[in-house]
């Protein structure tokens, strides 16, 4: 029996990825024009940073972060509370058989590249990166270009 495309582990396919895409656009844009009629939703300013889509295209999770990262949890609450409206919306841009269910996520991509700036900033950091390769010597200690 031949085993199913989604079963290989390989990550998500390129229609995955083109839908997420597709959606996180259309929601940026429904958010950035306040088509949603939630009055603490339309005092946010909410980062779709992205859209990650199940292989049979029914559920959409969606990697939200407020401007600043004030209080994300009231931005994912207030989205959840919206989420059929937010689904119309998407179902009136977006040509698609069904519209996905939305699942809403903090995006802590950007606390993870901060992470990422502090450590490469630490001082044996800097000392490891600016050190001279050892790639040209053999185990001997010889230099292999002699």
């Amino acid at each position: 029996m031949a085993k199913s495309r989604f079963e290989s582990g390989k990550g998500p396919s390129q229609r995955q990825l083109r839908v997420g895409e597709l959606l996180r656009r259309t929601l940026s844009d429904v958010l950035m024009r306040g088509e949603i009629h939630d009055e603490e939703l339309l005092s946010m300013l909410i980062t779709v940073g992205e859209v990650t889509v199940t292989a049979d295209l029914k559920i959409a999770t969606v990697w939200v972060m407020p401007l600043g990262g004030k209080d994300p949890q009231a931005a994912i609450e207030a989205l959840k509370r919206n989420r059929g409206e937010l689904r119309r919306a998407i179902s009136r841009e977006v040509t698609m058989k069904h519209s996905p269910d939305l699942r809403f996520r903090v995006d802590e991509t950007f606390d993870r590249l901060e992470d990422t700036r502090r450590m490469f900033a630490d001082e044996r950091v800097q000392r490891d990166i600016n050190a001279p390769d050892r790639d040209d010597e053999t185990p001997d200690g010889e230099d292999r270009d002699a």
